[in-house]
């Protein structure tokens, strides 16, 4: 029996807020250029107050994968927290918009953290300063988890930042549960090197007993297998565990390891503006592959046209018809 969702994905739920700025404004305000930090509510607020005219989209990182999914046909919905305020409605509504089924509950309005925001200021060099308030979203529980929602998915799709939330480990447990008692299988990605290091030992538990895709960057799972003397090694460790391997490198393109086969991918050349979401929209596209029966390298292939179509403008949502881009490199749909 086919299933409602073809993927559900699990994590932040975030808007990012885009504003050109000069480097007086920066120093002014004390941002350190060319980084992302986190903030408290009180310094998001102020930023959010000063940075003038903005871009303002729905973003974080699983939730971008989940987007480009949706853009793509895919049949998804999202789990991550919001607040019912300003921010959360648009967060909610750009991800709507695209397709996905979004329905977790909203923090009330009277609670004391606000929605998450990413504050990115972009100076005339293109270089990008962020600025990161979690907001509610760190909150996620397993309250938040539809049981019904995530058994009748083809795969959930978990996002390694949630690892830093209190309760969120539970959150993935339960829903890992409903997913597989229904017969569905997982994948996660693993977000961030540091992320790895706070929380190895889970990681490791994740990738032993219940992960079916691994999503990362060289980075990453150089990070993850750090006991390894070689990429190619972790690489190999990572496919041992887990059954299929999707590792972006930059501009040397992705591996795909499976079933003892492994594909090399070239990257699709473009002019760099904004690399934030070529992993997302790889793993949005790659998901998407394997959701409609798609073989391995053409799932890599599909996920490196949409990375390269991200990191071409400013956001980490497509605004060109990846599918007309799938054609446009010759693939059969």
């Amino acid at each position: 029996m086919t299933k409602k969702f073809q993927v559900v994905g699990i994590g932040n739920a975030m808007v990012d807020v885009l504003a050109q700025t000069s480097d007086a404004f920066l120093a002014d305000n004390g941002v350190e250029k060319g980084i992302m930090q986190l903030i408290d509510m009180a310094r998001g607020v102020e930023l959010y107050g000063k940075v003038g005219p903005a871009t303002e989209m729905s973003g974080g990182s699983a939730a971008n994968t989940i987007a480009g999914m949706a853009h793509l046909g895919g049949r998804t919905a999202y789990v991550g927290k919001v607040k019912d305020d300003q921010l959360g409605a648009i967060f909610a509504h750009d991800l709507r918009a695209q397709g996905a089924v979004y329905e977790t509950p909203l923090a009330s309005k009277d609670a004391k953290a606000e929605t998450g925001r990413c504050i990115v200021l972009v100076t005339p060099d293109g270089e990008r300063s962020m600025n990161t308030y979690l907001g509610v979203t760190e909150h996620l529980s397993p309250d938040d988890i539809d049981t019904n929602q995530v058994a009748d998915a083809e795969w959930i799709f978990l996002e390694g930042y949630r690892f830093d939330g209190p309760e969120s480990h539970e959150a993935f447990a339960k829903a890992i549960t409903a997913c597989k008692g229904t017969g569905g299988r997982v994948s996660i990605t693993l977000s961030d090197p540091f992320c790895i290091s706070r929380h190895r030992e889970a990681f490791a538990t994740m990738l032993r007993d219940d992960v079916d895709l691994l999503f990362a960057n060289r980075s990453e799972i150089e990070a993850m297998y750090k006991d390894e003397n070689s990429f190619d090694a972790a690489l190999e460790t990572a496919a041992a565990q887990v059954d299929i391997v999707a590792c972006t490198e930059g501009e040397h393109g992705c591996h795909i390891l499976t079933q003892g086969n492994r594909w090399h991918i070239p990257a699709i050349p473009t002019n760099v503006v904004d690399a934030t979401g070529a992993g997302d929209l790889f793993a949005g596209a790659f998901l998407w592959g394997m959701a409609e029966g798609f073989d391995m390298e053409t799932c890599g292939r599909m996920g490196n046209i949409a990375a390269s179509e991200i990191i071409s403008h400013l956001g980490a949502r497509a605004q060109t018809d990846l599918k007309k881009l799938f054609l446009k490199h010759k693939i059969t749909l």
